[in-house]
């Protein structure tokens, strides 16, 4: 070794451990991500690789341990921030336990769900986090059914032939909370705008008809599917204004569809908050620098990201572990957006013609 400990290509891991003063199996641990590892241990051996420039042999360690330290994560739309800082949580706790993770982007193509599992498991990743562009995909599944690394579901729900975990969100009672307080307002014709039929559309379209069901209310709200983007919101929106009697309030199931939400109302120059109540699911900046500020069915994005990790990483360590779901709260944030109905405009009465006189 070198005076001063000056790293080297060369460096070995015994170097490291003489170092660090810890055993060599006591640094085997630290880099293979062991999670019986104290935190000074950890600080310690990474301290002494840091200063040799340790780089351990990946390769020969995966083909040793029969382990890639790697996780596959297929994202249906990386562009939706949402799904960005679920992924940004995943990575993060992986990063920690010595994983690495290698994103897919399917672009709401689920023909690509299936491509990207099938290069996934030819990478020969440990496992696999999914948040997919469609469920009922038969290509994914088959794909799927002949994985024998572990899955963990990103707010998805697969059939049950796929051995899967899943970390959901609790949408219906998130909606529920919205549409409750929209009702308080006053307000009968609510206007939920959905995009694909996926689990969180389902669950929420449940929670708005829990809603008006537990008030003894007719169903006089209006459900307009489609595609999450910003047509689709644009488009949803310009069907509930124009129906008659029109929504009083809309609620954008997704961020991506509010832009095209706020689009159509700023071109009928409606007054969020007086002309029309808004609620948006999930919070995303606009929410809160729009003025007024727009109430949200909001839930944490990265604890999402990092409870999948987790759940991943406890099926890594254990392979005879069940299957497991795991639900996170959603939470309702009233804001200025929402307030009574306006008063329905009256239409101007014709004038009546002025009588003639004779003469």
């Amino acid at each position: 070794m070198a005076n001063g400990h000056r790293g080297t290509p060369r460096s070995t891991i015994r170097e490291v451990a003489e170092l660090a003063g810890v055993a060599l199996s006591s640094v085997s641990r630290v880099l293979s991500g062991h999670p019986d590892v104290s935190p000074a241990m950890r600080d310690k051996v990474m301290a002494a690789v840091d200063r040799l420039g340790y780089q351990p042999d990946m390769l020969a360690q995966s083909m040793r341990r029969r382990s890639t330290k790697s996780v596959g994560f297929v994202v249906s739309d990386i562009s939706n921030p949402l799904l960005a800082d679920i992924a940004m949580g995943a990575e993060t706790a992986l990063r920690a336990a010595g994983y690495s993770m290698l994103l897919t982007n399917s672009e709401n193509d689920p023909a690509l769900d299936a491509s990207h599992v099938r290069l996934l498991q030819q990478r020969r990743v440990d496992g696999l986090l999914l948040s997919l562009a469609a469920e009922d995909n038969r290509e994914t599944i088959d794909a799927l059914r002949g994985l024998e690394a572990p899955v963990v579901l990103i707010d998805r729900d697969l059939p049950a032939s796929v051995a899967a975990s899943a970390v959901l969100s609790d949408h219906r009672s998130g909606m529920k909370a919205a549409v409750s307080h929209l009702l308080e307002l006053g307000h009968r014709r609510i206007g939920l705008i959905l995009g694909q039929p996926l689990r969180f559309s389902r669950e929420r379209l449940i929670g708005l008809q829990e809603a008006y069901g537990e008030r003894g209310l007719d169903a006089t709200y209006s459900v307009v599917e489609g595609r999450l983007g910003s047509e689709h919101g644009r488009e949803a929106t310009r069907r509930l204004l124009d129906e008659d009697p029109a929504a009083t309030a809309i609620i954008a199931g997704g961020n991506q569809l509010l832009v095209g939400t706020l689009e159509e109302l700023r071109d009928r120059r409606l007054k969020v908050g007086r002309d029309i109540s808004l609620v948006s699911c999930d919070a995303i900046s606009v929410t809160e620098l729009f003025d007024p500020p727009i109430a949200v069915i909001r839930r944490d994005n990265r604890e999402i990201g990092r409870r999948g990790a987790e759940l991943l990483l406890q099926h890594l360590g254990d392979e005879e572990l069940a299957p497991q779901q795991v639900v996170l709260p959603t939470e309702f944030v009233a804001r200025a957006s929402c307030a009574p109905p306006a008063a329905p405009k009256k239409k101007a009465a014709a004038k009546k013609p002025r009588a003639r006189t004779a003469g």
